[in-house]
């Protein structure tokens, strides 16, 4: 089969497109077509060994997986013997270590049906970031109806999924996001939308509820002014900082002070649950959220796909088709 390899860190120059021998499914596994696969942040982490924390999970020297990719969405083509849920041919969305290849093993436990409203480009950029901000805004944030949620990063893959999740969650929301991409956040239901080009949402004018802060690079002090005395504040994932724990530095500050101030600080890794993927699936069926596609790159493409996203220009998500 055809997979984007590397076989050391680097920027995106080190991805080759490779022939290699397709996974076979083990006895917990699912062996699935893949037909997309999401470009996600945690991509770039794993390509570049950055922040140099992430090497002692996923490899010091090298990679151990040396596919790139982590969500999909595909066809079922075998499963293992104590594998119950899924059956060939059933059409499927989730994550797996080495997506952007033409086969992949999954656990059963990380993937779940495809909406059948979504495509399967559609459905491949779901897994990770819409996780992430149904868990930022659920299940740290404890968003209740009526309340305001100021999004960061609200024209981005998690923050477009956030936006619209707030929206379902009774939430008013507020969102950040570059000039380029005020219209794109209007669209899929900001109540109002802050150009952080030309204004400043933590000039003491108005606080929130909770923010969800998934641009990564703004300090605890700014954050907590625009954040209400009894507030929360969810930083997702680890962008931004040095080169040895990048913006995890901060998250963990967050959680050092918060114990001390009447603010609730906290950093977020989302954990991938077939259940949060089921209640994904029902909210697109039923129209409630759409997943943003910017740009779909084929299976070579993929280190340009990369580039493209960690630019930080995308308008939602960037997807690899197979």
């Amino acid at each position: 089969m055809k997979a984007i390899i590397q076989d050391v860190y680097g920027p995106a120059d080190v991805l080759e497109l490779r022939d290699v021998d397709p996974p076979v499914a083990g006895d917990g596994d699912v062996l699935i077509r893949v037909r997309a696969a999401g470009v996600e942040q945690g991509v770039w982490h794993l390509m570049t060994g950055l922040p140099f924390l992430t090497r002692a999970f996923f490899g010091f020297r090298a990679p151990k997986n040396p596919i790139r990719g982590r969500e999909l969405a595909g066809r079922v083509e075998a499963v293992g013997k104590n594998v119950v849920g899924f059956r060939p041919g059933d059409e499927v969305f989730g994550t797996a270590e080495g997506t952007f290849a033409e086969f992949v093993c999954a656990k059963e436990g990380r993937i779940a049906l495809k909406p059948v409203n979504a495509s399967f480009e559609q459905a491949a950029v779901v897994p990770i970031s819409g996780t992430t901000a149904l868990q930022g805004l659920r299940d740290s944030g404890r968003l209740q109806p009526g309340q305001d949620v100021l999004i960061i990063g609200a024209g981005g893959g998690v923050g477009s999924f956030a936006v619209q999740l707030a929206k379902v969650l009774g939430a008013q929301v507020t969102g950040v996001c570059s000039t380029e991409k005020l219209d794109l956040v209007r669209s899929i239901g900001a109540d109002h939308v802050i150009d952080y080009k030309h204004d400043d949402f933590a000039d003491g004018a108005r606080q929130f509820d909770v923010i969800l802060d998934t641009a990564g690079n703004r300090p605890l002090s700014v954050l907590r002014r625009a954040l209400k005395p009894k507030g929360t504040l969810v930083i997702v994932g680890g962008e931004g900082g040095g080169r040895w724990t990048g913006g995890f530095e901060r998250s963990l500050r967050a959680s050092m002070l918060s114990p001390f101030v009447g603010q609730a600080l906290k950093g977020l890794m989302a954990t991938e649950r077939q259940e949060d993927l089921r209640f994904l699936a029902q909210l697109i069926d039923a129209g409630s959220v759409t997943p943003v596609i910017d740009k779909s790159y084929p299976l070579a493409d993929t280190p340009a796909a990369i580039r493209y996203m960690h630019d930080g220009h995308a308008r939602g998500k960037v997807v690899v088709t197979v």
